[in-house]
């Protein structure tokens, strides 16, 4: 269908304007916008694409492409990818996997290069990138930025390695995102004169302030992990050029339910204005990307959705370049190419483990410190507790919800480093997962050291997946793709996260994500208290504790 017209409200956000019209698309390009009368009741709204503006695709546990057919049925026409994950993993060969698989659908997919592989010095990752390798991604035509720079010490401290990468992504005009938590005034404008142009990290509306009064572009971030709409969406009133939606980390049952749509429809449930709403879902990562997206004007690309109400955002028709993908909840035609004519990447090289690998021996110590991790935050507290002794060692306290957590190397045998977390709530059994940011180790945590063992080699048995195990049952998710993807259907996927996630519930873990939290106890660059594969980590200090 390469020439159709469709008719309904047509939303111009630049014109801050709203009227009933026809829309003409020509072999992929918007060839004409006809205004016939003012706004029609009863009339569906034609809008921009939605666009989420920061997001890891791997964290989806969906390979892009399969990612794609999921998003396409929320409006979602586009992201702004950081393939940082896989790189973390495989490397070069990881970031050239998403670019590949990303280019047999049509949806658009924009990477970054990421900036910090490993994330850290602190662990032990799968790979490493260079300001050579970051330059050389840079140069390329598809890699539209230099992904979130989340050694921000490193910026502080005139990191050279660190202050090359932005070079060569500002001398090739191309945008640096950031990642500065709780980083306030002279220490963030020394950030953002580095060149650092966002910032989807802020926990309060009072440090977003400050940075968005810096001339930082705050991304309000609402994902399966880190929560932080609530705390921000009342600055985009007065904020609308300076602000934009992402998910960040989205799991593929949150995404089946929705995307950047709902956090639309969240933000006019609180009176926040719709064409400031729309400006950041849809035209500020255009404009700060520089991205070939359409924003419904003549000869823009033909990505447009159909919307029922600007009330719902329920999305009734998905194009991007003129072609329908999606409609009425289901994508349209076989336009998903799968991952088998395409070579897998993982990088797993660790053997199996036992029991006595997470012994941790009592040595007289009145107190041990303890992980609080944190419903809804990638932030933890750092707490301190007495230990539970039995047999002479360190066991989990399941009356004090006082768990033993593990990273296990996957990369290489070394020791297992072990600490204690409060706030899982298991009382049976473990669950594992290979999904642990940044470089992507195995972490578990559990009730008893055997459970532990169990789940830690399911993982290493599948060459990477999330595990849960107990009452004498067990559930794996085999993630093949570097240990952190599954070259499935995404549907299929969702549904198998979805129990396995409710295992871990039915195990006792309170948690609303139990995995995704997990996922983020490893995450060393994220305060306060932190567990790598080379022990517990102080992300104040920047150093082991």
């Amino acid at each position: 269908m390469s020439n159709f017209k469709v008719e309904g409200n047509i939303i111009d956000i630049t014109k801050r304007n709203i009227f009933f019209g026809e829309v003409e698309v020509d072999r992929g390009k918007i060839k004409s916008i006809t205004k016939i009368s003012d706004q029609r009741e009863g009339f569906p709204f034609i809008s921009p694409g939605f666009i989420d503006s920061h997001v890891h695709i791997e964290s989806s546990m969906l390979i892009p492409s399969e990612f794609a057919r999921l998003a396409v049925v929320h409006g979602t026409v586009s992201t702004i990818s950081d393939p940082h994950e896989i790189a973390n993993v495989c490397g070069m060969e990881g970031v050239e996997f998403m670019i590949e698989n990303g280019n047999t659908v049509p949806f658009k997919f924009n990477f970054g290069a990421p900036s910090c592989v490993p994330a850290t010095i602190f662990e032990t990752a799968g790979a490493e990138l260079n300001h050579d390798d970051v330059k050389a991604l840079l140069e390329r035509p598809e890699i539209k930025y230099l992904s979130e720079m989340m050694n921000f010490p490193g910026v502080l401290y005139k990191d050279e390695e660190v202050l090359k990468k932005i070079a060569a992504a500002h001398q090739l005009g191309k945008p640096v995102d950031g990642h500065a938590p709780g980083l306030r005034g002279d220490a963030v404008q020394q950030y953002i004169d580095a060149g650092i142009s966002t910032d989807h990290e802020c926990f309060t509306a009072e440090e977003a302030l400050d940075k968005l009064q810096r001339g930082m572009k705050i991304l309000i971030r609402e994902g399966s992990a880190a929560k932080n709409f609530e705390a921000l969406i009342d600055l985009l009133n007065d904020w609308p050029q300076m602000m934009m939606f992402c998910s960040d980390d989205k799991h593929p049952d949150s995404l089946v339910e929705n995307h950047i749509n709902q956090l639309c429809a969240r933000a006019v449930a609180k009176g926040i204005d719709i064409f400031n709403i729309l400006q950041a879902a849809c035209i500020n990562p255009i404009l700060h990307y520089k991205l070939d997206v359409g924003s419904l004007q003549f000869n823009d690309p033909a990505d447009f959705i159909i919307l029922e109400d600007l009330k719902n955002f329920k999305v009734n028709q998905t194009y991007i370049d003129g072609l329908l993908l999606a409609e009425n909840g289901k994508t349209v035609g076989d336009w998903v190419k799968h991952v088998k004519d395409q070579e897998s990447v993982n990088h797993f090289d660790c053997s199996l483990k036992k029991e006595e690998d997470f012994v941790y021996p009592f040595t007289g110590q009145e107190e041990i410190p303890v992980i609080e991790a944190l419903d809804g935050q990638l932030i933890t507290n750092s707490l301190s507790a007495k230990p539970k002794i039995l047999n002479n060692n360190i066991v989990s306290n399941l009356e004090n919800d006082v768990l033993k957590m593990v990273v296990v190397n996957r990369y290489h045998d070394a020791p297992v480093a072990i600490s204690f977390v409060k706030n899982f709530g298991l009382k049976h059994g473990a669950i594992a997962s290979s999904v642990a940011h940044d470089s992507h180790n195995i972490i578990a945590v559990g009730a008893d050291d055997k459970s532990i063992c169990e789940a830690v080699n399911l993982v290493i048995k599948e060459t990477g997946g999330v595990v849960a195990l107990g009452n004498g049952k067990e559930e794996v998710l085999a993630l093949p793709v570097a240990g952190l993807m599954s070259n499935q259907n995404g549907y299929r996927v969702a549904e198998s996260y979805t129990s396995i996630d409710q295992f871990a519930k039915d195990l006792g873990s309170t948690l609303l994500a139990p995995f995704m939290t997990l996922s983020f106890m490893a995450l060393l660059v994220i305060p306060h208290l932190k567990l790598s594969d080379k022990g517990l980590f102080d992300g104040d200090e920047f150093k082991f504790v």
